[in-house]
């Protein structure tokens, strides 16, 4: 497979083949099957999850989150996803407001962007000084390593998009007006600052990919493979198991009594939109 040269960043492969679509969608469908395998095992074993989703603005990892979690329960599975800090908490130590959303027994947690927003947005931008840069990537592997001591499974994915790329949906999302929001001004400066994030990311990387926390790169300029090929190795590297369930026999209806419905005109209803909908187009 061969190389996509991308500006400041690591080397992007080249997708030679697009999977079809319909294979795409099984696949999709037992990777999301097994998940819902794998937060049944957390809820019964009291396992820990936190899953880290990195990377360049626009590289996909939204997409992915929301595929993982499409049929798992959001009393196990949350995604913590923060505001920029308030004024309280940038006079906390920095990891703090991070430790609040950490997993208790039973609970997956998936960070759509993280503590790691020091390595990267904040330093980038000049939202933290030097030194709390620098006291961030000493203090960031021994706090990780302090989770996994405490049992909790741990893993970090970067999603690398290439420049020509992240520019091509940054300009699809200027004209969707269901993902206009999604392009903010922070967004556009990443164009002007890419070597910038990508000598940050570097350092990161150095700092951070530990043999007890390593670094995972998904690449992903086609945004199906990328999907697929992480929740492939998230489920491989997790050693769970399958749990029995038991057989569930739905009751047979009992008798009806002597229950009378209230009048219909009695409340009040939606209006049926979709009636309107086809008898004005079909």
């Amino acid at each position: 497979m061969g190389k996509a040269k991308s500006k400041g960043d690591e080397p992007v492969a080249k997708v030679n083949r697009k999977i079809p679509n319909d294979i795409y969608e099984a696949e999709l469908y037992r990777l999301q099957t097994e998940l819902v395998s794998l937060q049944e095992w957390v809820k019964a074993t009291g396992a820990r999850v936190v899953v880290v989703f990195e990377g360049r603005d626009a590289a996909g990892k939204g997409g992915t989150i929301k595929r993982i979690t499409e049929y798992l329960s959001p009393r196990i599975a949350r995604i913590a996803a923060l505001p920029a800090p308030t004024e309280r908490e940038r006079g906390q130590w920095y990891f703090q407001r991070y430790v609040e959303h950490l997993p208790a027994r039973g609970e997956i947690v998936l960070f759509d962007r993280s503590w790691y927003n020091r390595a990267g947005v904040e330093v980038v931008m000049g939202f933290c000084t030097p030194v709390e840069h620098e006291l961030f990537l000493r203090q960031c592997p021994i706090f990780e390593q302090m989770l996994i001591d405490e049992g909790i499974i741990l893993r970090k994915y970067w999603f690398s998009v290439s420049d020509d790329e992240q520019l091509r949906r940054f300009k699809k999302r200027r004209k969707d007006p269901l993902r206009r929001w999604k392009l903010s001004p922070m967004d556009l400066e990443s164009i002007y600052r890419w070597e910038d994030y990508s000598r940050a990311k570097d350092q990161m990387m150095v700092r951070t990919d530990t043999p007890a926390s390593p670094w995972f790169v998904v690449e992903s300029d086609d945004k199906k493979h990328a999907r697929l090929n992480m929740m492939a190795h998230l489920l491989k590297g997790i050693d769970y198991e399958h749990v029995e369930h038991p057989k569930v026999d739905l009751p047979k209806r009992p008798p009806m009594g002597d229950y009378q419905r209230p009048a219909r005109e009695l409340s009040t209803y939606v209006d049926d939109h979709v009636s309107t909908l086809l008898g004005n187009g079909a």
